[in-house]
């Protein structure tokens, strides 16, 4: 049990600092290419920060652990809501700006509305896995092409809400590719060390997927969100988390099916409702004052412990 420990937490560290690599060389190269501060900042980083994800779900799904695979999407999206912007919320009041509420939160809304359709048999083939990643294709380059069209203002916070990225290409290249290594490394043993905990303890590997490696494959959106909170830069920090959860469910999974086909396993309806009805919610919150405040993000942490305290103890 404490080398299963240990291996998970060096899993995580792995996944950490490789996530973050990658998205200061990735940051880097993008911003040589010419793209814009704020494409990058609603791509590059919110993507990349879910770079563990895809790697986690990936690995698992070629292990043929699907419950850990689409738990661990599912479990994020939730984390990434209730407890990432709970928190981020309580640090400092958050100011949302109008295309994340009038775009970027209905799309995730219909993104989690799809996966919920994909499965509405079980299973998930590589078509529907292709469909969900060409939606996740169309979805950036409308998100590249709008952020052409935002004013100065918004570019320069985005720019400087961007993590600081080497000068140099080749650096830059380095991160990247360094980044990618311990991902993968990061991932697998991550994987294996969840199946291991789960036999050990008892459970399903639904539930270590839904909370141990879904909370531990969102610590970069955490530290983003949370960095962007203290900065007051709070809509980064919904941006950040809005973004990821597209690309968790298109991106990801679409991804993850493509490669090789997917079924529910131990993930229940009630799991895959509780990600859309938090999404509505802080769609809600969002329309309604345009900004997340500490009582929302009271509500939003309460609900996260709740939801956490049900797994556990079915």
């Amino acid at each position: 049990m404490t080398l299963t420990l240990a291996q998970t937490a060096v899993g995580l560290a792995l996944l950490y600092f490789g996530g973050e690599a990658l998205v200061r060389g990735a940051s880097a190269l993008a911003t040589r290419l010419g793209v814009s501060s704020l494409a990058i900042g609603l791509t590059v980083v919110a993507f990349g920060t879910s770079a563990p994800e895809l790697v986690v779900s990936l690995d698992a799904a070629l292990s043929g652990a699907n419950d850990i695979s689409i738990g661990n999407v599912v479990g994020s999206n939730i984390a990434n809501i209730a407890l990432i912007l709970g928190i981020a919320s309580l640090i400092r009041p958050a100011l949302v700006e109008a295309k994340v509420v009038r775009i970027d939160a209905p799309i995730m809304i219909l993104a989690s509305l799809a996966l919920i359709a994909v499965l509405a048999n079980g299973t998930m083939s590589r078509l529907e896995g292709a469909l969900l990643l060409s939606s996740f294709v169309a979805y950036t380059v409308f998100t590249f092409w709008e952020a052409r069209r935002e004013p100065p203002a918004i570019r320069e916070e985005f720019a400087s809400a961007a993590p600081g990225a080497p000068a140099k290409v080749s650096l830059a290249t380095f991160f990247v590719v360094a980044g990618l290594a311990l991902l993968v490394a990061g991932g697998h043993m991550l994987v294996s060390a969840a199946v291991a905990l789960a036999t050990a303890l008892g459970i399903s590997e639904a539930v270590i997927g839904l909370t141990i490696v879904a909370v531990g494959t969102s610590l970069p959106e955490f530290a983003t969100s949370v960095i962007a909170a203290l900065r007051g830069q709070g809509d980064i920090a919904v941006g950040n988390v809005v973004g990821s959860n597209i690309f968790n469910v298109l991106g990801i999974l679409g991804v993850t099916a493509a490669v090789r086909p997917l079924n529910m396993g131990g993930i229940t309806w009630l799991d895959l409702g509780a990600m859309v009805v938090l999404a509505c919610a802080l769609s809600l919150m969002l329309v309604v004052s345009r900004s997340l405040g500490r009582t929302e993000g009271v509500l939003l942490l309460v609900s996260f412990t709740g939801y956490t305290g049900w797994l556990l103890a079915a």
